[in-house]
């Protein structure tokens, strides 16, 4: 399974297997992500934020990006008429 992210320090984290004591918040989700790389089940390539499909989801972004997202998720307005 591909998890797509554009925060590069995360992506560092997961694949350090030293454990760091000196981090804020370290949760159980980190090993068992860590546990699951080990295993090759899941891998974090890494992505621009510009081409983050979820921001459409969570962010403000505009009409431009926006459409280019919904597009590349197959999204169709239900409501167009046709």
């Amino acid at each position: 399974m591909n998890l797509h992210c554009d925060n590069k320090a995360a992506i560092m984290i997961a694949h350090n297997p030293i454990q760091h004591d000196r981090m804020k918040h370290v949760e159980v989700d980190r090993f068992f992500i860590r546990e699951n790389i080990e295993k090759r089940c899941i891998s974090f390539p890494f992505v621009m934020s510009e081409d983050q499909l979820a921001d459409i989801l969570t962010k403000g972004v505009c009409g431009r990006i926006f459409n280019d997202m919904i597009d590349k998720l197959g999204m169709i307005d239900i409501y167009a008429p046709s």
